[in-house]
């Protein structure tokens, strides 16, 4: 499998610790566990055992064994660029990984998994240099068990065990950076709670939460975007609706690590979706994930008939629309919003929404897969004609060296695919949309004036021409809807 290019420098540094991990449990520890012979002191054992176990042999449970550790929940964790992972420990000496309970023999197993889930390019883990125990790191407490049973042995340099992991900050450091962050959604705070169906409702999630309640109309004060080079380390003080601009891969000689194709049918229906009100709107976005081509195919918009703030109705809504995915086969590959009358770049809270969804549509499988979003701008005056500019991208981790900062939003090249014919699913959604926002305060007046001589209907009209199937017979479906809309302002 292609893994994306856009890895920090420090990707490829192996650690020390990492041969140890990987063998356990290993013959060593075998030997370690045999009874001592009759007649022999407990000192004698220790001896014995200290003697035949080595730095490699050493594993979790042996640490359990001797009452070093104790298997509980949620006492193991990983702290990597900002995003953190808990775990369980088993009496076995098993780690259970709460987001999805899978389960892992080792800490090197489950650091590595993690790792390549936020930054696909990591080849290893360094297990016990990143695997807390209560907050302290495991290799300390290998050195621990070295002391107690070894006394005399010559002293191990602890600082080989991090090695490759000093540019990860101690556990305060990253938990003060989350502070910066924008909060989680509700269902990434209770991750033992959440079952896999539930997965496929975090993206719409967030951005829902963030803007505040129905009705309430965005500022009119243009954002002007700033280049992501200028941001440096994360400051709590920034504007989270600051707007970022998009970098290219070749930009920094890297290679788009997945192909992206979109059907026009997709772009017709967030792009209705977003013309009809001043408020931001949300949807997910579903199609099929390709391992062996590396292509990302996006085959239908599921629009969130939602007013931002209302968790309740959020919820049935996003209850549907996993039900729709499940029905047509397709998995959730992304998701999509507006900014109504601004420039189709991320914020900084898109920015850190985007990577978030990129983890959790990772974490229940074993290989990289993308998530792709999408930003509509209907209504900002600096696009050309009267097309919405709908704008792609995908995040790529900061640096490990500096994993404060904020992630990089890339911009991603995609193909369009013209659909034959306007499918039955995307009249009705967009015959729902319109009742949905009847009479709402937020609803654009389409028949006012978008420019001097253009009213809104006009604006969405061609804006909407751009997107439309081969198929033209569809037009008088088109104009029904259109008919409706005019009733509805």
């Amino acid at each position: 499998m292609a893994a994306p290019e856009a890895g920090s420098p420090g990707g490829g540094d192996d650690c020390l610790e990492e041969d140890e991990d990987e063998l356990e449990p290993g013959l060593d520890e075998a030997e370690a566990e045999a009874e001592p012979e009759p007649g022999s002191g407990a000192k004698a054992a220790a001896g014995a055992r200290g003697a035949v176990l080595t730095r490699r042999g050493i594993t979790l449970r042996v640490l359990l064994r001797d009452g070093l550790l104790e298997p509980a929940r949620g006492v193991l964790s990983i702290y990597y660029l900002g995003k953190k992972f808990v775990g369980d420990l088993g009496a076995d000496g098993t780690i259970t990984w709460q987001e999805t309970g899978q389960v892992f023999n080792s800490p090197s197993a489950w650091a590595t998994h993690c790792k390549r889930l936020v930054n696909p390019a990591k080849k290893s883990g360094c297990g016990w240099a990143s695997v807390r125990y209560k907050g302290q790191k495991l290799d300390q407490y290998k050195a621990a068990w070295l002391r107690q049973h070894q006394p005399n042995a010559p002293a191990t340099d602890e600082s080989l065990a991090s090695e490759g992991e000093e540019d990860e900050p101690p556990e305060e450091e990253e938990e003060e950076a989350a502070v910066a962050k924008a909060p989680e959604p509700a269902a990434a705070k209770k991750p033992e709670e959440r079952s896999k169906k539930q997965q496929c409702k975090s993206p719409a999630e967030q951005p829902a939460a963030e803007h505040g309640p129905a009705g309430k109309r965005p500022e009119n004060k243009p954002r002007v975007p700033v280049r992501y080079c200028t941001l440096g380390t994360r400051d709590s003080a920034r504007n989270p609706q600051t707007l970022v601009e998009v970098t290219s891969f070749a930009a920094i000689n890297k290679f788009q690590p997945f192909n992206v194709a979109i059907s026009s049918n997709v772009l017709l229906l967030l792009d209705f979706h977003s013309h009809l009100t001043r408020s931001e709107v949300v949807g997910y976005l579903g199609g099929r994930w390709d391992t062996n081509t590396q292509l990302l195919t996006v085959l239908r918009a599921f629009p969130c008939r939602t007013r931002l703030g209302d968790a309740e109705s959020a919820a049935a809504v996003e209850e549907e629309i996993c039900q729709s995915l499940f029905l047509r086969g397709l998995s959730l590959v992304g998701w999509y919003h507006s900014h109504p009358s601004g420039p189709a770049l991320p914020s900084l809270h898109d920015i850190d929404a985007q990577m978030d969804y990129q983890l959790k549509l990772q974490g229940s499988g074993n290989g990289f897969q993308p998530c792709l979003a999408l930003i509509c701008g209907p209504y900002y005056h600096g696009n050309p004609g009267v097309e919405s500019k709908i704008a792609p991208f995908w995040v790529m981790p900061p640096p490990e060296q500096r994993p404060n900062d904020y992630g990089i939003p890339m911009e991603v090249e995609v193909a369009y695919v013209q659909d034959g014919f306007l499918t039955n699913d995307v009249v009705q959604e967009m015959t729902l949309l319109v009742e949905f926002y009847k009479g709402a305060p937020d609803l654009v007046k389409f028949q006012e004036l978008w420019s001097p001589d253009q009213t809104y209907l006009d604006k969405l009209k061609g804006s909407l021409a751009a997107r439309t199937p081969k198929d033209q017979s569809f037009t008088h479906v088109l104009e029904q809807i259109y008919s409706l809309l005019k009733h509805s302002s």
